[in-house]
């Protein structure tokens, strides 16, 4: 097979075994693609392995050798799946490979908001504590999590996850999904019950037309005074000029994002100098660990197809 991966920095530095993929055809690795660059760097290939390069109809018709798509991701929204289907091209994904990494930086991010990590570092590496006349300088004020209330938008994988450890945590979960389901320890409800009950709001659904932008001023309004507000799921989720209204008013207490609109960051992000906004630069799925488990998924997948099952696929809407 010829195989070409558009854009192997994103998943890659230099830390992966390579010949994982090289086993399986020709392999061309590309670091990074520019769009201008994707129609040529594909033109032969039969198999197009990505991340974010962003597959259209148009470049799909360009490249008229190409069956099979195979993303470093769980997300699609930079392929045209329709365009794909149309053009009898697989689609598949790699669904799961981040869960434990994901729940575990969404509490990193909780308890860095909630024991206030940053600022007591910052505080401590300034001198404060040297020059403090008290053995506990205990000036900024901290959120003790057990008996709080989480409220999770998605319960997925990720989500489940999430939840189990809020439980270890003793907190109450709360949770909405598009899905109606049951699980020990979790309520499920709406939407707007979720937002004014919730202490935290972590967001784990995907992005899709229905949830793009689902939260917005309107939903930040509805969030119960102080509450805390973690995403790590996809930027455009969550209206960035809103969020920041809501931190800058008072209404929240706090947020921590790993996601933005728009990545890499745009230097006009209104959350870069929000108050009490932490913000990692979408790294909760990148532990060795979990990018190791990503390639090994990826590989499967296409092995699947080329032995006729595949597995993972994206069907069309």
């Amino acid at each position: 097979m010829n195989i070409v991966v558009t854009d192997w920095k994103t998943v890659s530095k230099g830390d992966l075994d390579e010949s994982l993929l090289t086993e399986l055809g020709n392999v061309t690795f590309y670091p990074l693609t520019a769009p201008k660059d994707i129609v040529s760097r594909i033109a032969d290939a039969e198999v197009l392995l990505c991340n974010k390069t962003p597959i259209t109809a148009e470049v799909m018709a360009a490249a008229p050798r190409l069956k099979y798509i195979g993303l470093f991701a769980t997300g699609y929204n930079n392929i045209d799946i329709n365009a794909a289907a149309k053009r009898g091209i697989t689609v598949c994904n790699a669904g799961g490979y981040s869960t434990h990494a994901v729940a575990q930086h969404t509490f990193a991010l909780l308890l860095a908001l909630s024991s206030r990590v940053v600022e007591y570092h910052t505080m401590v590496q300034k001198g404060d504590w040297i020059s403090s006349d008290v053995f506990s300088p205990f000036g900024h004020d901290m959120l003790e999590l057990h008996g709080k209330t989480i409220g999770l938008v998605g319960y997925g994988s990720i989500g489940q996850a999430v939840a189990a450890i809020a439980l270890a945590l003793g907190m109450k979960v709360l949770c909405h999904t598009r899905t109606p389901k049951t699980a020990a320890g979790v309520r499920f409800v709406s939407f707007e019950e979720l937002l004014s009950q919730s202490d935290v709001v972590s967001v784990h659904c995907p992005l899709t037309a229905q949830t793009e932008k689902l939260f917005n001023a309107e939903a930040f309004r509805r969030c119960k005074q102080g509450a805390l507000f973690i995403n790590t799921a996809r930027g455009p989720i969550v209206d960035e000029s809103a969020l920041c209204e809501a931190l800058v008013s008072g209404k929240l207490g706090g947020a921590a994002v790993d996601v933005l609109e728009t990545e890499p960051m745009a230097a006009d992000c209104p959350l870069r100098l929000a108050p009490r906004c932490i913000i990692t630069p979408h790294v909760a799925w990148a532990p060795l660990e979990t990018r190791t488990r990503l390639l090994r998924l990826v590989r499967e997948n296409l092995q699947a197809y080329t032995e006729g099952h595949p597995q993972n696929v994206i069907t069309a809407p």
